[in-house]
């Protein structure tokens, strides 16, 4: 089982995500855009890593910066959530 995690989405969903793995005893961070660094699901998982402009593309979206938001947060794993990136974008690891 992974000890902590980063939950690269936005809104109820990744509230959601947190509220189960906190349940499973899994640590979350998470990544908010500039315009959501005020948003619920940033209060909600606490640790939060701004990760780009309030555009999607500049932000959510952007693998590098999730990739890096990561790396900062000492998370094992990244739950992509649904939609968006959670339909298809592959993460990949950067050093492969």
């Amino acid at each position: 089982m992974f000890k902590k995690i980063l939950i690269a989405n936005r809104g109820e969903i990744a509230c959601r995500i947190a509220r189960t793995c906190r349940r499973l005893g899994i640590e979350v961070a998470g990544v908010h855009s500039a315009a959501d660094a005020n948003a619920l699901h940033v209060k909600t998982i606490g640790e939060s890593y701004e990760i780009g402009r309030a555009a999607a593309s500049d932000s959510y979206l952007r693998i590098d910066a999730v990739i890096a938001a990561a790396k900062a947060a000492d998370a094992e794993a990244i739950h992509p959530g649904f939609g968006g990136r959670g339909r298809g974008t592959r993460l990949h690891r950067p050093d492969a």
